[in-house]
């Protein structure tokens, strides 16, 4: 055996107790970290020969990135729709790799870990009152979540035309996908199964400042269909102002025409766990699909995203994703493997860390969770509207602040503003754009958000707000 993994192997538990020790520390001063990292990193595309050991490399690690590390599972890193790490996802998370398994099936000999997965599945249904009848497994995201819903929906198309897609190949024309306001993932998943980017249909939105698609609009452009079938792709929380469609209607619509009907739900689908809240997903239940990202509002660490797909299409799931020299026979339910119901062939125990924390935390302790984070959007967005300088782009619906400066000619601006507030290092927001203006987003999904929090937020952007418009006199 290498010298180096002998001593490492005989040295694990010194080693585990070092990282052990560095991951508390971080923990404990992680909202005194800086949310921004402005350190230059001098990199090497040279590897040692004989190797260093473990202990050296930690030292490595610690000399030249560990500093670079922004507090991104922090309080105030409100950018991209971040999560946290809940003590026991992280619990979760590090047996989930000490254990090593790569999930398959639920009663082969090789591995059983399966079984641990499916029962995730059904716990996060009843978290978010789903019925059974769906299935549901873990990939690394919303954008693979995405993707692997579309996939069977591409597949349910192509059944109904009697194509196949998944042997034939994808015929783009025979494609008809409608959507308001998809998230860029959903594009993305369109691009990488050969539908194309662009080859979807956009709907209206509600009038006034609302991103819900528009009924009446949906329906006249089903009606120009003729009856083709189609893929509706919706949205549970858009990525702006977490504005809900109208679930009930489209439930409505779908007892009237033949579509496979899609819900993006990558944050928004933790709604769901408040009482005061749960309306907005009034009706989901009877979606073909639904995307949800556990890595965001669910709090467990990143590379944790969910599909739920009804069980009704499984033999569709498995005519997409099964390996082409391992044919199916029989119920794939009674010989069950996600080998044959998602696009990886390999996978590590995802279900671990969800599994941990809803264990750990129950449906109360996410009920806390949610309605805390919004509770905290709500405040930040009380703020944003009382400062004559800025303007709120639309309601705090649920956890979002899509905000920008109050002046149309300062437009210019709000990109320099979100650089000199990120600057600080003491609060992270990202650019993005709503309707035509430029503006930033805060998007409150950390466990770990408090009143205080918001309070440093407050202060951040008065302080940067008052050097902006010290020199011209308008603040």
């Amino acid at each position: 055996m290498n010298n180096y993994l002998q001593n490492d192997s005989a040295q694990a538990a010194v080693l585990l107790e070092q990282i052990k020790v560095q991951s508390l520390a971080y923990l404990e001063n992680l909202s005194n970290r800086p949310t921004t990292a402005d350190v230059q990193v001098e990199t090497t595309d040279q590897l040692n020969s004989e190797g260093v050991g473990t202990a050296n490399a930690l030292q490595q690690f610690n000399d030249r990135f560990e500093k670079v590390m922004v507090a991104s599972s922090g309080p105030r890193y409100w950018g991209f729709v971040t999560g946290g790490t809940t003590p026991a996802a992280i619990a979760g998370d590090w047996l989930a790799t000490v254990y090593d398994q790569n999930t398959q099936t639920a009663n082969g000999q090789g591995d059983i870990s399966a079984i641990i997965e499916k029962e995730t599945i059904q716990l996060l249904l009843n978290l978010l009152n789903l019925p059974a009848d769906f299935l549901g497994g873990f990939v690394t995201g919303a954008t693979m979540s995405n993707f692997t819903c579309l996939g069977v929906a591409r597949q349910w198309v192509g059944k109904v035309l009697n194509k196949d897609f998944a042997k034939e190949g994808v015929s783009p024309a025979d494609i008809k996908i409608f959507s308001a306001t998809p998230h860029s993932s959903s594009i993305k998943a369109l691009s990488m199964l050969g539908i194309g980017s662009s080859n979807y249909i956009r709907v209206k939105t509600v009038e006034g400042n609302r991103e819900a698609l528009d009924i009446d609009d949906l329906q006249n452009k089903i009606h120009e269909l003729n009856g083709k079938p189609f893929i509706l792709i919706s949205s549970a929380g858009t990525v702006n102002t977490v504005d809900f469609d109208d679930f009930n209607a489209i439930a409505q619509l779908k007892n009237k025409y033949n579509f496979f009907w899609h819900i993006d739900a990558a944050f928004g689908a933790f709604a769901a766990c408040s009482p005061k809240y749960k309306h907005l997903v009034d009706g989901w239940q009877h979606a073909d699909s639904i995307t949800i990202d556990c890595h965001k509002w669910l709090n467990v660490p990143y590379e944790n995203g969910c599909w739920l797909i009804k069980e009704k299409h499984k033999l569709l799931q498995v005519e997409t994703f099964q390996n082409s020299n391992a044919p199916y026979l029989g119920d794939p339910l009674e010989h069950f493997s996600y080998l044959n119901f998602l696009p990886e062939n390999s996978r590590r125990l995802k279900a671990l860390p969800v599994w941990f924390s809803l264990i750990a935390y129950g449906k109360n302790g996410y009920k806390d969770i949610v309605e805390n984070c919004i509770g905290m959007a709500k405040q930040f967005g009380n703020f944003i509207q009382q400062q004559k300088a800025l303007e709120l782009l639309a309601p705090v619906r649920l956890n979002t602040v899509c905000f920008t400066l109050n002046e149309q000619e300062e437009q210019s601006r709000v990109q320099t503003l979100l650089e000199n507030i990120n600057a600080s290092g003491r609060i992270f927001m990202t650019a993005t754009v709503y309707k035509g203006r430029i503006a930033i987003r805060a998007a409150f999904v950390n466990w770990r958000t408090s009143i205080s929090d918001i309070d440093i937020a407050i202060e951040v952007v008065e302080e940067e707000l008052q050097k902006m418009y010290s020199q011209l006199n308008l603040y």
